[in-house]
């Protein structure tokens, strides 16, 4: 429940889902990546992020951890049930 919690949180999952392929260069880009997240709410967090271990601050900028990889991973089971959702719903419409 704490990770559903902790990814359920605005802008949680779009910067996993920004740093998927290859590390974020500075918080910038990051915020630019995310298209709106408001300065204050994308600190918070990176910061819990980072406390949770799951992404981490280097010279290449924020990239996830390897645990943050394997998490990143994971997500991908619900991303093809999400996929296979959607287009479902999207056959139903009329």
């Amino acid at each position: 429940m704490v990770l559903l919690d902790l990814l359920g949180r605005r802008w949680a999952l779009r910067v996993l889902w920004e740093l998927r392929d290859r590390p974020a260069p500075s918080f910038r880009a990051l915020q630019a990546a995310c298209g709106g997240a408001s300065s204050s709410v994308l600190s918070s967090r990176l910061a819990e992020l980072t406390a949770a271990g799951i992404i981490e601050r280097s010279e290449q900028g924020y990239r996830l951890t390897e645990e943050g990889r394997f998490l990143v991973a994971s997500l991908q089971t619900m991303n093809a049930w999400a996929d296979r959702w959607a287009e479902r719903a999207d056959q139903a419409l009329p």
